[in-house]
């Protein structure tokens, strides 16, 4: 494996990991918006 497929390698990895840290970060932090119960704002509305 020459130099150039080697960097892009492990920049491809680097870019890859970040990602799924940040998805990861961002899916703790929220909530599924079918799991919220109804709150009575929601059914008053309707």
């Amino acid at each position: 494996m020459n130099r150039n497929k080697l960097i892009f390698l492990i920049f491809g990895i680097v870019f890859l990991a970040i990602m799924l840290w940040i998805g990861y970060d961002m899916s703790t932090k929220t909530t599924f918006p079918g799991s919220k119960p109804n709150l009575k704002e929601r059914i008053e509305k309707e």
